[in-house]
């Protein structure tokens, strides 16, 4: 049985509902608070945690938990509001169940997982054993050792949720690594895939036929040394450590879907007129005619496209950094992550943005230089590539091989043209010369790259055109 199960429903939980929810294992469990009284949590006798409920979120997005859920929400706006049953006692995982269908009965809503929310009965545990502390401490964490934080999650999409978030963070605080174990069917929101990018975080993946694997490199695991690692191949030497491929990650069906990605910096002088996401705003209605749907510091994204409100929360949390989340309409699959920092230069955005498109859809390759020059004009842009790639409309991060993406095109900003010594920026060794964005007196450049999605040699013209620029 899954460990998350989740309320959606029309009206806010108020006290008496969350109350009847929180009596779901009896008027003699304990409770407790964390998270500044964001979490509330369901205590055995010993004051160690049998389910963690999460405050409601008043989510105001259209298709988020069509996105991460695969369910039909009420109309919006609508809460969502989470409880995670702590690891392995099954009768914590029946009373998050219950407390879930109590919300959902006495607030008009549904609860996902359905199977997992079909009593409305007091849930007996008397006499049961929970997880100690410290793994039980974070809500999130399921297992914890002087390497890695473990967290299962059996959801279909594992998102960047704000317990996922706090995991993330603690366990980089400590100086671990996040190792996420989900079952072969889940996938990945992108704004989780970054996260696991250092050493020793990976998604492990649990497989019928080679145990565990990598979902991003396909490698197999085995538990080893207090955290998940890969095996050696039979045939591997001290000279050769080659390890094994598990043959679910190489099953793969070319289905025609491409996703277009941008990646981008801007700097901004820190003065009381900045308004944060324009920048993505204006590239996002560039390449799709539209704004961005909604946004949040977490997922779901339950706050509509403001970037107003995405500048205040910033400007409050100051000078530490902040990161957002920003999402598309269900008909156009698109999603944004944005670290807003404070540096030397000013206030800088470092934007990743991505398109989906399906087999019957053109990505919008000529829109990429009118779209460079608007941020290179506008928005104080220092620099941009955009790749594209085989993968999934959706965006969702399967555990399969997708190939990798390859570079269409590379904008160096104009006060970044200026500092290059001579003609150094118009002229480089690349066969297509570069195009001028931008007033002739202070010009960014956009330089075209082959773009050829079955063609990895586009990776070397890149790499000659940036030691070209850096003067090597």
């Amino acid at each position: 049985m899954t460990k998350d199960v989740i309320a959606l429903t029309q009206r806010m939980p108020d006290p008496s509902a969350m109350l009847a929810g929180l009596l779901s294992g009896g008027p003699d469990k304990l409770v407790d608070t964390a998270g500044e009284g964001a979490v509330v949590r369901l205590c055995d006798a010993e004051g160690r945690p049998l389910v963690s409920v999460e405050a409601p979120l008043l989510v105001q997005v259209a298709g988020e938990a069509e996105r991460l859920l695969g369910a039909t929400p009420p109309p919006l706006p609508y809460w969502w509001t989470e409880a995670r049953a702590t690891t392995g006692v099954e009768e914590a995982e029946r009373l998050a169940g219950t407390f879930a269908a109590r919300l959902a009965a006495l607030a008009d809503g549904s609860a996902w997982p359905p199977e997992a929310a079909q009593s409305l009965a007091v849930v007996e545990t008397d006499g049961m054993s929970v997880a100690p502390t410290p793994a039980a401490a974070q809500p999130a964490v399921d297992v914890l050792t002087d390497k890695v934080a473990v967290v299962i999650q059996d959801r279909p999409v594992i998102a960047m949720t704000a317990w996922l978030q706090d995991a993330v963070q603690t366990a980089a605080g400590d100086g671990l690594g996040l190792q996420i174990v989900t079952p072969a069917g889940t996938t990945l929101s992108p704004a989780v895939r970054a996260s696991l990018s250092n050493w020793p975080s990976r998604w492990v993946v649990r497989d019928e036929r080679d145990g565990y694997y990598d979902g991003q490199s396909g490698a197999v695991l085995r538990w080893q040394d207090g955290m998940f690692q890969p095996v050696a191949a039979a045939d591997a030497t001290a000279d050769d450590p080659r390890t094994p491929v598990a043959a679910s990650y190489q099953e793969v069906t070319d289905t025609g879907e491409q996703q277009l990605a941008v990646t981008f910096r801007t700097v901004h002088p820190a003065d009381e007129r900045l308004v944060l996401g324009g920048a993505l705003e204006s590239i996002w209605r560039e390449l799709t005619g539209e704004p961005p749907a909604g946004w949040g510091t977490a997922e779901p994204a339950n706050l509509p496209w403001s970037p107003r409100q995405m500048t205040d929360l910033a400007y409050e949390r100051a000078p530490e950094p902040t990161w957002f989340v920003v999402v598309g309409s269900p008909d156009r699959p698109g999603l944004a992550t944005v670290r807003v920092s404070r540096t030397k230069a000013g206030v800088e955005e470092y934007v990743t943005l991505m398109f989906g498109y399906g087999p019957d859809e053109e990505p919008p390759v000529d829109s990429l230089p009118r779209a460079a020059e608007v941020l290179a004009t506008r928005h104080r842009l220092l620099s941009m590539l955009v790749q594209i790639r085989k993968a999934r409309r959706d965006l969702a991060v399967p555990p399969r091989f997708e190939g990798p993406g390859v570079p269409l095109a590379f904008v160096l900003g104009a006060e970044e043209v200026r500092q290059m010594p001579g003609d150094r920026a118009r002229k480089t060794p690349l066969a297509q010369p570069p195009v001028p964005l931008g007033p002739k007196t202070r010009p960014a450049m956009y330089y075209p790259l082959p773009g050829d999605p079955l063609d990895l040699s586009g990776w070397q013209d890149f790499e000659r055109l940036m030691r070209h620029l850096k003067g090597e």
